[in-house]
């Protein structure tokens, strides 16, 4: 998954949230535009759209950014620092098998998790669907065990630790089938776990899950409108090659895109943009 774009009302209280509270780096910040990651890599791009107005409680739209951390301590680190600087934020953890994961809301509503993943060798599969579960995960231990000194000081100091990505990129949908229908059947993801009517886990490569969708805001809900909130999902495919592929297996189900050569672009049923582009 590549980074994801975010319409914000209020550009310098979101560039701190992200910066000073989840500890991403400002990497750029061209006017209107602010880009947040780790490294060289992306994670979060703001983009100031004043115009526009939150968007009903019950549309589609984004459910939260996943981010992916590479230890338990960075983890720790990041949980910490939004603990200290945005304690409202907070809105609960959980042990998923997979992963290790911790929730909160930015200032202006939109969903982040922050998460580790346990080693692939630890994940369960059954009849080719991942074994997730929603289990109680005390933030107060984990931090107790994962949180050390130098990590307590980097995230005081607003710094992060380690590498970061996004992990995944979880959707709120208006109903199931269509979701799988698009994002399996059109998009090519492979489904890797169900709930019922309520939720769809998708991924490539054998990972748990690089998109999820959920109708458990916004069963019902049709496109969306012009809005703060999701701006654009980003997916990177290996090559040229699969982006040639996919923009044929899109144009062959009547589906409309924009390819400028570089990138394909496209909307989801409810209007979610979604642009793929190949690994650089």
């Amino acid at each position: 998954m590549g980074a994801v774009t975010l319409k914000v009302g209020d550009l310098d209280a979101m560039i701190r949230y992200y910066r000073d509270g989840v500890t991403l780096e400002l990497l750029s910040h061209d006017g209107p535009v602010a880009v947040l990651g780790r490294g060289t890599t992306p994670i979060v791009i703001l983009e100031y759209a004043p115009e526009l107005k939150h968007p009903g409680p019950r549309s589609a739209g984004l459910f939260h950014t996943a981010i992916l951390f590479d230890s338990r301590e960075a983890l720790a680190a990041a949980v910490y620092s939004v603990a200290l600087k945005h304690p409202g934020t907070f809105t609960g953890s959980s042990d998923h098998l997979v992963s290790e994961a911790f929730y909160f809301t930015d200032p202006e509503g939109n969903g982040v998790e922050l998460y580790f993943d346990r080693d692939r060798s630890q994940w369960s599969w059954t009849h080719g669907q991942i074994e997730m579960a929603t289990m109680f995960l005390d933030p107060n231990r984990y931090l107790s065990e994962h949180l050390t000194q130098g990590a307590a000081d980097a995230a005081t100091a607003g710094t992060g630790l380690g590498d970061a990505i996004v992990g995944h990129v979880h959707l709120s949908v208006g109903d199931i089938p269509s979701a799988r229908e698009f994002y399996v059947d059109r998009l090519g993801f492979e489904t890797t776990t169900v709930y019922g009517s309520q939720a769809l886990f998708v991924a490539a490569g054998g990972y748990h899950h690089h998109m999820a969708m959920n109708t458990w805001n916004s069963a019902g809900a049709g496109r969306r409108g012009p809005a703060l909130g999701l701006g654009k999902v980003e997916i990177v495919v290996p090559g040229a090659d699969d982006l040639g592929e996919l923009g044929e297996r899109m144009s062959h189900y009547g589906l409309a895109t924009r390819d400028d050569g570089r990138t394909l672009r496209f909307d989801d049923p409810w209007a979610n943009l979604i642009e793929v582009r190949a690994a650089d």
